[in-house]
């Protein structure tokens, strides 16, 4: 009997022996990069390890921490069980917020430096630190522009210096921001949000009003040009009567007058003629 409670025993302790052995196993899949940090001894936290792709034995003094080297997306909302969306000044004191995400890929060759930088694994430094460095750098750039400026003109502008302050504190330790961006649009005071909104309705009516201006003024144009060609046609016509009058006028001499008289006369003198006209074909001389 001792011996069957003593094999069964036995039994037990390796097989959970080798559960504990086969769950300390942590594979680094593709894709990643491991590190693996001792917490124990002197240098607990600070000794690491990096590991590339495979199976690696983790022991109750090690922690695997776990790098992508792909492209890493992320959004800070609002929404869900937590509000990570982002909260800004402006410079006359009116605050937004907005939805912002990052878009960035991590140095294979630096994770080390990079884990000895923040002590965390991927996603804490994604959500507490880069997550801070871009609301700081919003925070000053947006601090000396009016809230005017930031919802409209100036939106793309602020968040292109945003992404190249974070780039720049991070791009020496193997982290490289590929983008930085608006989701969706700057949230405003609702006060704020209608006073906007009529100034562009005010904005847009004036245009308009300039607008109509214009074309009246164009139609008044195109209606004077056509007055001014009509004008410029009757002289035409009139000039060009003038100058064929002229050079009837001037064909019509005493000779050739009696000439056309002679050539159409009849023989048949006037029957009625009085004492101050001139006979219509002098004959006397002929």
């Amino acid at each position: 009997m001792k011996k069957y409670i003593f094999a069964a025993g036995l039994g037990v302790f390796l097989f959970g022996t080798s559960v504990i052995a086969i769950a300390s196993f942590n594979k680094v899949p593709a894709g990643y990069t491991g590190i693996k940090v001792y917490l124990l001894g002197s240098n607990k936290g600070v000794d690491t390890e990096v590991l590339g792709v495979g199976r690696y034995w983790i022991g109750i003094n090690e922690e695997l921490y776990l790098f992508p080297t792909f492209m890493q997306n992320y959004t800070w909302t609002r929404g869900g069980l937590d509000d990570e969306s982002i909260s800004f000044q402006t410079a006359d004191g009116m605050v937004a917020n907005a939805d912002i995400g990052i878009s960035y890929s991590i140095d294979p060759n630096k994770v080390s430096e990079i884990f000895q930088t923040y002590r965390r694994g991927v996603n804490e430094i994604t959500d507490t630190f880069l997550r801070n460095m871009v609301r700081d750098a919003l925070v000053q750039e947006v601090s000396t522009k009016s809230i005017e400026y930031v919802y409209g003109q100036g939106k793309s502008t602020l968040i292109s210096a945003v992404q190249e302050s974070v780039a720049k504190q991070v791009a020496s330790i193997g982290i490289k921001i590929e983008k930085i961006y608006w989701i969706g649009e700057i949230r405003l005071p609702e006060t704020v949000m209608a006073s906007i909104n009529a100034k562009n309705a005010a904005t847009q009516m004036a245009q308009q009003r300039q607008n109509e201006v214009a074309q009246a003024k164009a139609e008044a144009d195109k209606k004077i040009e056509d007055a001014r060609g009509v004008a410029e046609s009757i002289l035409k016509v009139a000039e060009a009567q003038a100058k064929a009058n002229k050079v009837l006028a001037d064909s019509l001499t005493d000779s050739f007058i009696k000439y056309q008289a002679v050539t159409k006369w009849d023989g048949v003198m006037p029957k009625f003629t009085g004492s101050s006209v001139t006979p219509f074909i002098d004959v006397t001389n002929q």
